[in-house]
């Protein structure tokens, strides 16, 4: 892997329970691959443009399969730099904390941002086309109760589910979650243990890449 994209969620830095896991997958991918070149967009922090009214008159334009005049290609300009930067790279880290049992918002204004018609999936005859493959995603949560499957409250977790179905749709289908949980639930004693167990299977998974 030349290139791996870092796509943070979380605004809390170093306090981030998420950032603690993705540490130790970092530093056991630069120490496999040290050729790796990290490139790490927070979506938290950083400013993302807003989908004006001439974005998505654009959208619109490509999903009747035809293409943008000139003032809509200039109106799609920032989207396209996203949409680049996205797939310039080799494979995908997505941390992100469990917000009301989904993805911050910040993350799907970035996800709306780059899923696009003739860059990330196209129509065919035979269906939906997902453009981005052979591409691995390792997403690394935190969440503050337990949402494994053997919980009475795996029915909430819309987090994982929404991130493959979306993700799967453009195709990267290679997808490895790692959530720490619970973080909140059952003091700091299961919080540190949860961690580290995170950690480990962080590891574990930059070894694979």
């Amino acid at each position: 892997m030349k290139k791996l994209l870092h796509i943070i969620a979380t605004p809390r830095g170093d306090d981030s329970r998420t950032l603690k896991v993705s540490q130790a997958f970092l530093e056991a991918l630069s120490k496999k691959n040290p050729d790796c070149k990290i490139d790490e967009l927070n979506v938290a922090t950083d400013t993302l443009p807003s989908l004006t009214l001439k974005m998505i008159d654009g959208k619109y334009v490509l999903l009747g399969g035809k293409e943008l005049n000139e003032k809509q290609k200039e109106a799609w300009n920032p989207i396209e730099r996203h949409i680049e930067r996205f797939l310039s790279a080799d494979g995908y880290l997505i941390s992100t904390p469990m917000w009301n049992f989904g993805i911050p918002y910040p993350l799907k204004q970035y996800i709306d941002l780059i899923i696009q018609p003739k860059y990330l999936f196209r129509y065919t005859e035979k269906g939906v086309e997902g453009l981005v493959k052979n591409r691995k995603m390792t997403v690394i949560t935190s969440r503050g109760g337990d949402y494994s499957p053997e919980s009475p409250f795996r029915a909430y977790d819309f987090e994982e589910p929404y991130l493959r179905a979306i993700f799967g749709f453009v195709g990267i289908t290679d997808i490895t979650f790692i959530n720490a949980q619970p973080m909140d639930a059952m003091g700091p004693e299961i919080q540190n243990e949860k961690i580290e167990e995170a950690k480990g299977l962080a590891r574990k998974t930059a070894d694979t890449l």
